[in-house]
């Protein structure tokens, strides 16, 4: 099968990370896009690894000169995007890349790579989304409220996509979406 991107969104606490975390270690095959973004590198970090750190007006002459498939705004401060110059040159190099993104920015690829491969990931139910994000004991009661309101609407736009996978666990759910993107769960390498 020819490569082509794909790109895997769904709403908050349904496990994008954890699926995509499996894939990185059980199929080394698939290619995972490293964001640009104007933040500054936390501990730990490694340029070109974790994230491409720009400055504001390196993003800037990203964005206005096309080499971003998708941006956003973060917290009302800081940008991040996917380049799209990886992105294609993966593609010629026969990898299958995955991107991990939100809502808006699953839009902004369809509009930019409508041929690209659009994947929702799904909870199992409500009641174990919000299981989850409660469970994770990161965010306040605030912001899990806030993130539950924001699913509302992500749940909404799952007809948008090309298929859904709903993640009952997270092994399941990563095999079927690496043979979504036309790859064999039995040989990770093709």
């Amino acid at each position: 099968m020819t490569p082509r991107l794909t790109v895997l969104t769904g709403p908050s606490a349904v496990g994008k990370g954890t699926v995509g975390a499996y894939i990185r270690e059980h199929f080394p095959h698939v290619w995972f896009s490293v964001s640009a973004t104007t933040r500054d590198p936390r501990p730990g970090e490694i340029d070109g690894v974790h994230y491409q750190f720009v400055s504001p007006a390196e993003f800037d002459h990203m964005v206005k000169s096309g080499q971003m498939l998708e941006t956003a705004v973060v917290h009302g401060r800081n940008q991040y995007g996917t380049p799209r110059e990886p992105v294609m040159q993966a593609l010629d190099e026969g990898k299958f890349p995955l991107l991990e993104i939100d809502l808006a920015g699953a839009r902004q690829v369809k509009e930019r790579m409508p041929e690209a491969r659009f994947i929702f990931l799904a909870p199992p139910s409500w009641d174990e989304l919000v299981r989850r994000l409660v469970g994770r004991g990161t965010e306040s009661e605030e912001e899990q409220a806030r993130r539950l309101e924001t699913a509302k609407v992500e749940l909404a736009a799952e007809e948008e996509f090309d298929h859904t996978v709903v993640n009952h666990d997270v092994r399941t759910a990563a095999q079927e979406l690496v043979t979504l993107m036309g790859l064999s769960v039995d040989n990770p390498e093709n």
